[in-house]
């Protein structure tokens, strides 16, 4: 049936949409055409990209209110997908914590293994002042779906991603949960100058890597990091068998 991935971090801004981009675009590129969901009332990031024909999901009056309920429609949509198709599914920070309440509270990976679907996690952990909350954000996650998938993406461009001198694979958290890790995907380090910014104009425009390289806005050498960064985290995420 349906694989599910979800992209779930507490904290914002660490690059949870950009690994949905990602995602999104790695299936696109082995023949599938996912079925896209922007669950984010804040900043519609995801739901920007016209590549992906993104679907919103309305969770409230207005910005600042999250109806609960509403996440019925979000299930409904995984539940009744095609077989064999693939969910992407960006949540925003402000939700984070009503829909991992709403997942709990309805037991929904039971109920969707039960139908016969995969759901994946996919958690953000940065480096930087947010180090020390995206990993609270994975213990959480840890703590609150221990029969899902979990694939944590190790984001360095705010920082590398260390404490005491030891790399995640030596944090406490790590050491006690490796076993229920079904991957790490290492984005790589961007020298923030160059390929950084690259980066970064190209999310701000909502822009697949293939659309910004065949971009006249994007000058050529430009164009040739974004091809760079591509093929490595392609290959990252081929290596990781998402």
């Amino acid at each position: 049936m349906a694989l599910v991935n979800m992209t779930l971090q507490g904290k914002g801004g660490v690059g949870k949409s950009y690994v949905a981009a990602n995602l999104a675009q790695y299936y696109h590129r082995q023949g599938k055409a996912p079925l896209c969901v922007d669950t984010d009332p804040v900043n519609k990031t995801f739901a920007g990209y016209k590549a992906f024909g993104v679907e919103s999901l309305r969770l409230g009056e207005t910005a600042d209110e999250v109806n609960p309920r509403n996440f019925d429609a979000l299930i409904e949509l995984i539940a009744t997908a095609p077989e064999d198709a693939v969910v992407v599914v960006d949540n925003g920070a402000s939700t984070f914590l009503p829909l991992v309440a709403y997942m709990v509270e309805n037991d929904v990976p039971a109920f969707l293994k039960a139908e016969g679907h995969t759901i994946r996690l996919h958690s953000v952990v940065t480096g930087g002042q947010a180090l020390e909350d995206t990993v609270l954000g994975l213990e959480h996650i840890l703590s609150y779906f221990p029969d899902a998938e979990i694939v944590v993406w190790l984001n360095e461009f705010f920082g590398r991603i260390e404490k005491g001198g030891k790399t995640f694979e030596k944090f406490q958290i790590y050491k006690e949960c490796a076993d229920r890790l079904t991957a790490l995907v290492h984005l790589p380090q961007l020298r923030k100058e160059t390929f950084g910014a690259d980066i970064e104009a190209m999310l701000k425009a909502r822009l697949t890597y293939d659309e910004a390289v065949g971009s006249p806005e994007f000058g050529l050498m430009a164009r040739q990091r974004l091809k760079s960064v591509s093929r490595a985290v392609f290959s990252e995420m081929e290596r990781a068998l998402l």
